[in-house]
């Protein structure tokens, strides 16, 4: 990948103390437009670690991250999110109690700028965000083939449509990078290969940048560009599949197991 580009995301030296304890130090890595990339390494490497500190759920010790060229320094999760990063988490954090359609409109919040007030008096502005906010959501559960499902209470969902929705969920705030922390957790290797075809068609079909982590090495090493090994909360090695396996510092740290 050029150098010359500006990448969607750039860390540079990124680190974090908890204590007296150093979870992650000195990491660097950029991920460019329409590029998926993945970041793997033994449990406790950090990797999820990492993904908080992106989207400032804990704030960086040191170092810099930059989303589109702008430093996300003083930025809070939320400022984060709308600057256009989206994430997705290993333990599926959807809204079980509630519809499909409305798990996927909770996304949209940043499109919504009428008032409480107007919510409760059903205002013309209220009506009018609303019925565009149902469009969209019904628009991306059809790309998910979930638009039949719409009124179905999300926790009755197959455990692979719930992965699928949300990325959907995910996919509704208009993000330039999605960040997915194991998404193929708990699948079997169906699921696992739908998911692939998933994910490859949200890059090719919505242009952004896709940052994962995952375990499954044959979903990484078959759709990620460039990967990021992380050891002991250290940046062991970084490049296409065919250089991490064949490295043998990774062989020993990770993919020897």
């Amino acid at each position: 990948m050029s150098e010359t580009k500006t990448p969607v995301l750039k860390v540079t030296d990124l680190g974090i103390d908890f204590g007296g304890l150093t979870a992650v130090n000195d990491l660097s890595m950029n991920v460019y437009e329409n590029e998926i990339c993945g970041l793997i390494g033994p449990n406790g490497a950090g990797k999820t670690t990492v993904f908080n500190m992106l989207t400032k759920v804990y704030q960086p010790s040191r170092g810099t991250i930059e989303l589109c060229g702008k430093s996300t320094e003083k930025m809070s999760t939320i400022d984060v999110n709308k600057a256009g990063i989206a994430r997705t988490f290993q333990n599926i954090r959807l809204f079980m109690n509630m519809s499909v359609l409305d798990n996927v409109k909770t996304g949209l919040h940043n499109d919504i700028s009428y008032g409480t007030i107007e919510s409760i008096l059903r205002l013309p502005r209220f009506a009018k965000q609303e019925k565009e906010a149902d469009a969209k959501a019904m628009e991306l559960l059809k790309i998910f083939g979930l638009d039949t499902k719409a009124d179905v209470i999300a926790g009755n969902l197959p455990y692979g449509e719930q992965r699928r929705l949300e990325i959907a969920r995910a996919l509704a705030t208009d993000p330039k990078l999605l960040l997915l922390d194991e998404p193929a957790a708990g699948m079997n290797p169906q699921e696992t290969d739908e998911l692939m075809k998933t994910i490859r068609f949200v890059r090719d079909h919505f242009k952004i940048a896709i940052l994962l982590i995952e375990h499954d090495m044959k979903l990484v090493m078959g759709i990620c560009e460039r990967i990021t090994v992380l050891n002991f909360g250290m940046m062991l090695a970084q490049g296409t599949p065919a250089e991490i396996q064949s490295n043998p510092e990774v062989i020993r740290a990770y993919l020897g197991e």
